[in-house]
Formats: C-alpha cells, structure tokens, sequence
C-alpha cells in the first residue's frame, strides 16, 4: 500500500527542526505533503515566499498553501477540532497514513486522520532549536537556517551606474557602515584575466553574469541584513549589446531573473570627475553608457533611485532609503 506523510506548521522561518521532520517523512513514506499556514501573526514574510523554501528545497514534496488558515492555538477541545476540520477541508478526503510533527497537536491531529502518530525529535535534541528562536535574532541563529530561507531575509541592494561612477567605494563603505559584506564587480576580474584587445565574446559575458550570481549567493549567506552589490547582471547585458549589439539567450535570461532578485536599484550619477584607468573607453563612453542604463531601466520598468553628490551625501542618501525600507511590507 502507498503511505503518505503529512506535516504543517507556519515554518516562519523554515528551519533545520522543519527539515528533519520533513526529510525523515521523505525517508519513510512513499509521498510527503507539507501545509504552510498563513501566519500574519506572527511574521510578515509572505506563505509563497515560506512555500517556495520548502518547494526548492524538497522538488517532489507536495506543499499546500494554507491561505486563511485558523489563527488559533492551543489544547482545548474546540481549538483542536478546529484545527482538524481545517485540515480535513484541505485534503479533501486524501487518505493520509502517517502524521509527522514535535509538537503536542501531532496525537489528536493523527488520530483525526485515521494516521500513524510519529513523533519526531520532540525534545529537540537532535536539533536544538525552534522558530521562536530564530525569530528572536535571524542573523545570530543563520545556522539553523539553509541558505535558501536565509537569503530572503537579507536586503540585497544593488549599484548600478556607467564605469567610474563610484559604485565600488559606495558598496565598499556602506558594508564597513553596516558591518556586513559587499559583492565586487566580478566582470572586472574577469575581463582582466581573459579580455583579447579590450574585448570579450558572447560566451564570455553570459560566463560573466553566471559568475557573478554564483558568488554573488555565497556573499548573500555571509550578509548581515544587508549584501552590497557592484553591479549585476542588467550592466553584462548593455556591454554585450554595446559591444555585439546582440545578447546570448542566457544572459538575457540572466538579466531579466535580475530584474526581480534586487530589492533596492541605485544608480549612481556621473557627477564625480572622471577615473581614466587603462581599462575604461573614456568619458564620452561614460556619459553615453549611462544614458543607455537609464533607459533600459526605466523599459524594464524598473523604479531606481539617483545617487549624486559626494560619496558622504550619496552614503547619506542610502542610509536614509533603508532606515524605512520593508523588504516585505505588512498588508
């Protein structure tokens, strides 16, 4: 006979508890489906964004999005048939053979069902934590979470801005500001290794963007609160078109995934004077590229913030922004 595993929880945030119990389900049963409950209550991180954690992490794990779910909990009778109709009205008459949780609710839960009660680390000895810890200090407890979970709590800001605009030094101070981590332009490293009479191809700008996303979610991990970026994958995608006047597929795949992955775009003006390094085309290519960037943010629809002024009254101007941004506004 198929077995089938339930557990549900809030998972605000899904932490490694919530993975044991998930994957010791995977483990022992054929099929695992995992309830997310809406908990504005207790967290402003929306149920897709918790549900996506779980859906990225466990691909063949089945997640049901508890939208409206009680709010109510506790051991009295009521509450518990409450709580049982409600998941009951979810499944829709699915048979469920075993229940899995830690937590008191996992005996009559089961029980309604008709499943197999198991138990799993209720002491909390095998993973010594919970989601009121984590809650209490995120950054203090990042081991508890994957970096999947930890990564939609850091704000990740990005500098965009035609070469000597200063975003290197703005992302540089702000992450010493902050005590947190910055990410470099990984397209200068780059170009300098394997640039041929100051050019690249196709190949290597698209090897440019992956790049700089690859290490660009090594640094989110690192992050505290806040990741500083230099650039993304939006600037690879104007220097190929400025240089083939055409763009890989995957780099323009890479570009429009960029448009969502930031939380806050600054471009930063070209009012500072002008750096003419070995590597740059002059300041006549500066002031064209960055009226190009304007443009394509604004066809991307993308909202961007003008960063002008010395590097303290643009420093000023960022702290300002944060000081009220909400990565997840409450509804």
């Amino acid at each position: 006979m198929k077995t089938t595993g339930l557990t549900l929880g809030k998972f605000a945030p899904l932490h490694k508890g919530h993975q044991y119990i998930i994957e010791t389900a995977i483990r022992e049963t054929d099929h695992v489906i995992v309830v997310v409950y809406d908990a504005p209550e207790v967290t402003d991180i929306p149920l897709k964004v918790r549900a996506s954690w779980i859906r990225s992490l466990y691909p063949k794990v089945e997640v049901i999005e508890g939208i409206n779910g009680p709010a109510v909990t506790g051991d009295t009778p009521e509450i518990k048939k409450i709580q049982e109709d409600y998941i009951s009205g979810l499944l829709n008459g699915r048979k469920i053979t075993h229940f899995f949780s830690s937590e008191f609710y996992g005996d009559h839960m089961s029980k309604a069902l008709g499943a197999v009660n198991r138990e799993v680390d209720r002491s909390r000895t095998v993973v010594p934590v919970s989601g009121t810890l984590v809650r209490e200090d995120v950054f203090l407890n990042k081991n508890y979470l994957s970096p999947v979970v930890y990564k939609d709590f850091i704000i990740n800001v990005v500098f965009l801005g035609a070469p000597s605009t200063g975003k290197t030094t703005l992302a540089r101070k702000l992450a010493e500001d902050y005590d947190t981590v910055w990410m470099p332009e990984y397209g200068r490293e780059y170009w300098e290794l394997h640039q041929e009479d100051r050019r690249l191809s196709l190949n290597q700008l698209t090897e440019i963007a992956e790049g700089h996303l690859l290490r660009e979610d090594q640094q989110l991990y690192m992050a505290n609160k806040y990741l500083f970026t230099d650039t993304n994958a939006i600037t690879t995608y104007m220097f190929s078109l400025y240089y083939h006047n055409e763009v890989s597929g995957g780099l323009n795949l890479l570009a429009k995934q960029a448009e969502k992955r930031y939380d806050l775009f600054f471009l930063c003006d070209t009012d500072i004077p002008y750096e003419d390094t070995w590597d740059r085309s002059g300041d006549v290519q500066r002031s064209e590229f960055q009226i190009q960037i304007m443009e394509d943010l604004i066809v991307r629809n993308i909202p961007y913030i003008l960063l002008s002024g010395s590097l303290a009254e643009r420093v000023n101007k960022v702290k300002k922004v944060l000081k009220t941004f909400q990565k997840f506004p409450v509804l």
